[in-house]
């Protein structure tokens, strides 16, 4: 359940829950559930095909691992860790008190920085105040449109050490997008054969707007079908920014 990865803006991920379901279109060509129907074709015995029709869309069953959670202790050095890469972490099948356990665990490893990432802001706002939030750990919402910008509202309240956005897939403008409280952004195209367009002016308008903020500004990818060919260059130059620090 770890796993090295080609993510340009983490090293490792960590899986400590996988499974979800579609809340919204940045879901609708979820790599995670792709490469959960081949795990599984593989024989994983972690990944499963959800197979309700009264899910509201393409998904594979939440499960929880509760075996990976040694894991961290045993790594060497600094690692920065995604967690649940192939999950979501405050989905409303993940128990409050299992998300106390894998806050314990990123607590007990501060050598290492975790980043976690969520659609479902809601309920992340909502349980905030029941958790105890280490210092090594980023929160982080996905935003792909302006339909969304509510969970920026919802992840500016949580008492992360650093708060963050994915705007990948990035589906349209982000226009009104309020940077306060915000310590970084990610940007990304779509990959893979379905990939939706992503407009070179919607991604422009995010980094003059993280350059006016001074917030670290990280362009992933154009995506495309073959997101490699496509490249990382916004403007003649790669921008890829980390956080150094919490946000205000």
């Amino acid at each position: 359940m770890v796993t090295k990865t080609s993510i340009e803006w983490t090293e490792m991920t960590w899986n400590p829950v996988t499974g979800c379901d579609r809340v919204s279109p940045g879901c609708d060509n979820c790599y995670a559930l792709a490469m959960a129907r081949r795990l599984k074709a593989m024989g994983s015995k972690n990944y499963q095909t959800d197979g309700d029709p009264r899910t509201s869309g393409p998904g594979f069953g939440v499960a929880i691992h509760r075996q990976t959670l040694d894991q961290p202790h045993r790594w060497s050095g600094h690692r920065t860790v995604f967690v649940n890469s192939m999950s979501d972490l405050f989905h409303a099948k993940v128990p409050i008190d299992y998300v106390r356990e894998v806050f314990a665990v990123i607590a007990a490893t501060p050598q290492h920085t975790y980043q976690v990432l969520t659609k479902r802001a809601h309920r992340l706002a909502r349980v905030a105040n029941e958790l105890d939030w280490p210092p090594n750990l980023w929160m982080g919402v996905s935003v792909e449109n302006s339909d969304h910008l509510a969970r920026v509202d919802d992840l500016r309240s949580v008492p992360a050490a650093v708060r963050f956005l994915s705007c990948e897939p990035l589906l349209g403008p982000l226009d009104d997008l309020n940077l306060g409280g915000m310590g970084w952004v990610i940007t990304g195209g779509e990959s893979g054969p379905k990939a939706r367009y992503c407009d070179p002016d919607w991604v422009r308008g995010i980094r003059d707007r993280c350059v006016g903020a001074s917030v670290p500004f990280f362009h992933k990818q154009w995506g495309g079908r073959s997101p490699k060919a496509a490249g990382r260059e916004l403007d003649g130059k790669i921008w890829d920014q980390m956080p150094t620090s919490s946000a205000a």
